[in-house]
């Protein structure tokens, strides 16, 4: 059984999405709607933020002890903490089963938040770069266009 299989089976999922191979169908229909959104053009960037345990815990008690931060706590994610080990396995299953050079992956360490999002922000700046945009050039026809509706607005009262 899989990972992912096990942590549905382990929360009390219903079985029918428990079953073999759900989540190696799952993954390759995710692969392949990435190779067809890329064929199309579109730009796919994919980030996972590895928090470390011992980070996430001390978010949570911030969390816990400044009553403005409150809010963001849930129960729910103490009882998932002791799924850690399967999580991880998981998140390393999804990202090997979904990674391509048309797709790719950016694990990064999220432990210091300016770290993160300047490596994000940098990914994301490499990507716009490689994208080689420019304005659109103006033919002659164009400019003659352009000016003569320069000149027809001009001409209005």
């Amino acid at each position: 059984m899989r990972v992912h299989e096990q942590l549905l089976k382990a929360q009390g999922m219903p079985q029918k999405l428990v079953g073999k191979g759900l989540w190696d169908e799952r993954l390759a229909d995710i692969a392949r709607f990435e190779d067809y959104l890329a064929r199309q053009g579109v730009v796919i960037l994919k980030f996972y933020l590895n928090l470390s345990r011992n980070e996430q815990k001390k978010r949570f008690m911030e969390r816990l002890d400044k009553p403005d931060k409150n809010w963001k706590f849930s129960a729910a994610d103490i009882r998932e903490r002791g799924f850690w080990d399967n999580y991880m396995h998981a998140y390393e299953e999804a990202i090997c089963a979904t990674a391509a050079k048309a797709a790719p992956w950016y694990v990064v360490p999220a432990d210091n938040k300016w770290f993160t999002r300047i490596v994000v922000a940098a990914a994301i700046v490499e990507a716009v770069e490689k994208l080689d945009l420019a304005y659109p050039t103006v033919s002659d026809a164009q400019k003659k266009e352009l000016a003569a509706a320069h000149a027809e607005l001009d001409a209005e009262k």
